[in-house]
């Protein structure tokens, strides 16, 4: 068996700290070594236990997550699972440190809830295992008006899956999408407060309009559709007007909403008239849904092992056989709109 993860725990409340080690000592794999209450303790412990990977509060005296998290990635790059409350200004918080290289984040409990911290445990094997370099990444390129302008798209409908690093995965993929984009929906694994704020980001950074999927939205052209976190998986449906359905059924494959959910309906839709794309992230979730899409004619596309934050998912699939190519992460953007463009003679 190889060696337990060695984690520090940041938070400047006792009664977190405590939790939080407790979850994470209840697996033989983990192995707290320390705990800090602000940045200036973390930073001295840091340099004192090296610790595989680092749990880190938010909000704290001294010096908050955020900036501490800053300093980490530009001096001593490290695997960084955020903890966050579940609010809207946390979730806003949580995704700017997922843009600065978090490895991840989970949310703070809620009172009852059964499962507090949710998946942290596998959160943090996932993250000592994980050879990436952790390293500050490059600001998003923003989208080359040149590059786009004569796009034309066709009738092709997007669908993209991803997990833990999807964040900055996402930004990248869209912010290669012109303002006329093919329509495109995406399911990322992600708390439910954090995706309303989420595509609010993605908005703001991209040139297609991107908002949270409601039930029975139309897909229309220059629009993307995030699903929602928590309650309900994303769906689509009505062939001869393609809207967006939000379903309430169990989780799938351990998630809701689920990206196998979604794949399965773009493929009984749409078939040939589809690109699927899976995105970095932990688990086999969109794998099997990846493969129904290519069996029905779709396109698809998977993110290759180097530009993955964890190659969970894509190598899932593409061992099924469900991916047609790997692709580095900064090629997956034009690749898409090469697919959905309307050939010349028509559209298709």
């Amino acid at each position: 068996m190889s060696a337990p993860a060695r984690v520090l725990v940041v938070d400047d409340s006792p009664t977190m700290r405590g939790l939080i080690s407790a979850v994470l000592s209840s697996d033989p794999e983990v192995d707290v070594i320390g705990q800090a209450g602000d940045a200036l303790e973390a930073r001295e412990a840091i340099k004192r236990l090296n610790p595989d990977v680092v749990t880190l509060d938010i909000e704290m005296p001294n010096m908050n997550g955020l900036d501490f998290l800053e300093k980490i990635m530009r001096l001593r790059p490290m695997p960084v699972i955020m903890v966050s409350t579940m609010t809207h200004r946390g979730a806003e918080a949580t995704l700017a440190a997922l843009e600065i290289g978090a490895f991840d984040c989970v949310g703070k409990p809620q009172p009852g809830e059964p499962r507090p911290f949710g998946d942290l445990v596998e959160k943090v094997k996932a993250a000592a295992r994980t050879q990436r370099n952790f390293a500050k990444p490059a600001a998003p390129a923003t989208v080359t008006p040149t590059a786009v302008a004569d796009f034309r798209v066709g009738r092709k409908i997007v669908a993209i899956g991803s997990s833990t690093g999807g964040v900055e995965a996402l930004i990248a993929v869209l912010q290669k999408f012109p303002a006329n984009c093919p329509p495109t929906v995406i399911t990322q694994h992600m708390p439910p407060t954090f995706t309303k704020s989420f595509s609010e980001r993605l908005n703001r950074l991209c040139a297609p309009v991107v908002e949270e999927a409601t039930d029975g939205a139309r897909l229309e052209i220059g629009k993307v559709y995030l699903a929602p976190g928590g309650e309900r998986h994303l769906q689509v449906s009505n062939a001869s007007a393609p809207c967006c359905r939000l379903v309430e059924r169990g989780p799938v494959n351990g998630h809701r909403p689920s990206v196998d959910v979604l794949f399965d309906s773009v493929a009984e839709l749409a078939g040939r008239n589809a690109v699927g794309v899976i995105l970095t992230g932990m688990g086999r979730d969109g794998a099997a849904g990846l493969l129904k899409m290519r069996h029905a004619g779709a396109r698809t596309l998977g993110q290759n092992e180097k530009t993955c934050v964890v190659y969970g998912m894509p190598r899932v699939a593409y061992e099924l056989g469900a991916v047609e190519q790997q692709l580095p992460l900064t090629a997956i953007g034009e690749e898409i709109l090469k697919m959905t463009a309307a050939r010349k003679e028509g559209t298709e």
